[in-house]
């Protein structure tokens, strides 16, 4: 039938997007819920239907797979059927799980799928990135000395670099399980071992190197650490600030800035991140306020130009299609640049700007995707 001597459009099928958590024995699923119902409210905006969607019920061979939906009238979630996804977004709130046999054969499936498309497959690993980044003469620059922790490693040789030396497990995550070590010049106990703990740090002192590595191994035992060269971070009132910096692909597909923000470390913290004592400042100011406002502007255009270098570089070494990504960027007193790690399954923001931003980019990617054909080979979700 025509209308006008015109053929009837033909209707758009509503884009579907699945949002990856982990199901639970005691609720719905695992996961930040407020955050997912953000994305699913941003995305009816946009045309773009989402739901949750956990391993127990991954049925990709079913033209229609179990999810939940939000019914915001009753502020709960409904199981009900929806047809396949053509995007999953990877939330797995825990390595723990993300690495289970189960959702590594399921996250292998997405990826494998001619019609599905998955991004943020994994969370990073903090060695890797710095394996990944050196590899590029551009990124390369941003990262402060960086070695695996063993018994062959030498701390002295990195004391000579820099009084501070950061210990930081390779799979931690918002600060947890961060070490400080510090060398004292003509005190009877020089060496000094700061251990995070909540959102305080325990001290311990000792005489020799070589009785602070007997309780590294003890502490360490198993686990895989770093050992990084520490950095001597711009202060704003005597506390040392750092940048966390949210990089995203945009409604084309391209890696953009999303948002700035600041984090300063806690009165007894060794870091800056919120959980364990830091808090949230104006990156603006805070540069200003050590730099001078012209030289500020100037840093912060630096930091966005090198954000977007690393996200490509990871995203290029990871050999996965990512989305997100955000990122510790630390000034040094001199203006200098430092890259200190990323993190694949970003917390959420709490600048209204940055997270309002946030959950569009999201949107509009996911939408990005499902109106792009999958590559038969190789796809990184360029």
């Amino acid at each position: 039938m025509e209308l006008n001597g015109q053929p009837p459009r033909k209707r758009k099928k509503p884009v579907i997007v699945a949002i990856l958590a982990m199901h639970d024995d005691g609720k719905p699923f695992r996961g930040n819920s407020q955050n997912f119902v953000d994305l699913i409210e941003t995305g009816l905006k946009h045309g773009v239907h989402m739901y949750v969607i956990t391993p127990r019920d991954f049925q990709l061979k079913r033209r229609s797979v179990p999810a939940y939906a939000y019914d915001r009238a009753t502020n709960t979630w409904v199981r009900q059927h929806i047809p396949r996804p053509v995007v999953i977004y990877n939330r797995l709130p825990y390595r723990k799980d993300e690495e289970s046999p189960e959702v590594q054969e399921i996250l292998k499936k997405c990826m494998e799928h001619p019609h599905v498309r998955i991004f943020n497959p994994s969370f990073f690993n903090k060695w890797q990135l710095f394996e990944w980044l050196r590899k590029s003469q551009t990124t390369r620059s941003f990262i402060p000395h960086t070695v695996q922790w063993g018994r062959q490693v030498r701390l002295l040789p990195l004391f000579a670099k820099s009084p501070l030396i950061y210990l930081k497990p390779e799979s931690g995550k918002a600060g947890a399980g961060i070490m400080q070590l510090r060398r004292l010049k003509k005190a009877r106990q020089p060496y000094v071992l700061n251990i995070q703990s909540g959102k305080a740090a325990k001290t311990y002192r000792f005489r020799s190197i070589k009785r602070l590595k007997h309780k590294l191994h003890t502490l360490i035992g198993k686990e895989r650490y770093i050992v990084q060269q520490g950095i001597l971070l711009s202060h704003h009132e005597k506390r040392p600030f750092d940048l966390r910096v949210l990089v995203q692909k945009n409604g084309r597909g391209v890696w953009s800035l999303t948002g700035i923000g600041a984090r300063i470390a806690g009165s007894k913290s060794i870091t800056t991140h919120v959980p364990r004592g830091g808090s949230i400042d104006d990156p603006k100011k805070l540069l200003s306020a050590v730099f001078g406002p012209e030289e500020a502007e100037r840093i912060l255009r630096r930091v966005r130009i090198a954000a977007l270098s690393i996200a490509r570089q990871i995203e290029s070494g990871s050999q996965s299609a990512l989305g997100e990504m955000s990122m510790d960027i630390g000034v040094d007193a001199k203006g200098q640049l430092w890259f200190f790690e990323a993190n694949s399954k970003p917390m959420r923001f709490d600048e209204p700007h940055i997270r309002e931003k946030s959950l569009v980019n999201i949107v509009l990617y996911c939408k990005y995707l499902a109106n792009r054909p999958k590559r038969k080979k190789k796809d990184r979700g360029a």
